[in-house]
């Protein structure tokens, strides 16, 4: 499948030439094919920089994509477009997952990629907004994603702008209070233009959150602190595109989608396997996995 492109533009009105290019919706087959390919482009980076963290990208490789070729309103060849939907990555450690998608959308080069990490590169290894095309926040410390989005989703009100704000967290991020902070922020600014999605795969980098810091009843959790919940497959495009339509008619609250997924997804001996939280490949690795992935 190439890379979604906008039709020729060149002999439509400007007005017309920004929806041309923002990306539309796609049938969920082709979403499954992108969906592969951004798995390939994780372990190759991963692979070829020798760092990274490839567990937690894997396992959120189907909300990005149902997010980026579904719902979000956005142009690659202007990034900073006034009324683009915001996503903000807060698990920043995911970053190979964004670049990936940052890259087939037409961001900047595919074959850039393969300088993830590398000095002077502009795909580091946590997001930073100030060099790389397509990036709203530069993450680095957990936690702080959320509120971020708060304050984009209210600025966007106070503006009198159209465009929506979904924040992809991580379940262990939600140890961090300064998550409840921000979502007792939104609930009482009554935020409903903004979407929170939780890559719940189960694990952190110390282990299973059920014995670091367990959730649990974690959808009870949100509901008390005021936010429409829905919970889902994290890795089935119907049910993500489905929450995703269905959090837009949310009034009044913000809504937090649970997608329930697997770490390191897609690759067998990365699947639930804590030791690829934040370790890449090797080349034998990343050979028996691209083979999984053809």
């Amino acid at each position: 499948m190439p890379r979604l492109k906008g039709k020729d533009t060149s002999s439509i009105t400007s007005a017309d030439s920004v929806k041309a290019e923002v990306f539309s919706s796609v049938s969920t087959k082709e979403m499954e094919v992108v969906a592969k390919r951004l798995r390939r482009h994780i372990i190759t980076m991963t692979g070829k920089a020798g760092s990274g963290h490839p567990g937690g990208s894997l396992s959120a490789v189907e909300i990005v994509t149902s997010l980026y070729y579904g719902l979000l309103r956005h142009k690659p060849s202007d990034p900073q477009w006034s009324d683009r939907d915001r996503f903000i990555l807060s698990k920043g450690h995911a970053a190979p997952l964004l670049y990936a998608t940052l890259a087939e959308c037409g961001y900047f080069p595919v074959e850039e990629l393969l300088t993830l990490r590398q000095l002077d590169s502009r795909l580091q290894g946590h997001t930073d907004r100030t060099v790389t095309p397509g990036v709203e926040m530069s993450a680095g410390a957990l936690g702080q994603g959320l509120s971020f989005a708060v304050g984009t989703a209210l600025a966007g009100r106070l503006n009198s702008q159209k465009y929506r704000v979904y924040v992809l967290l991580g379940d262990g991020e939600c140890d961090e209070g300064q998550i409840w902070e921000g979502a007792m922020a939104t609930a009482h600014f009554k935020v409903d233009n903004l979407t929170a999605i939780v890559d719940n795969n189960g694990q952190q980098i110390d282990g299973w959150n059920r014995d670091v810091m367990n959730l649990s009843p974690f959808n009870k959790k949100w509901q008390a602190f005021g936010w429409h919940v829905i919970e889902v497959d994290g890795h089935d495009f119907t049910q993500l595109i489905d929450a995703f339509n269905q959090a837009k008619l949310i009034k009044g609250q913000p809504t937090i989608i649970i997608a329930h997924t697997t770490k390191g997804k897609g690759v067998s001996f990365m699947e639930n396997n804590l030791d690829f939280h934040g370790k890449a490949p090797n080349a034998e690795e990343v050979e028996i996995a691209l083979k999984e992935l053809e």
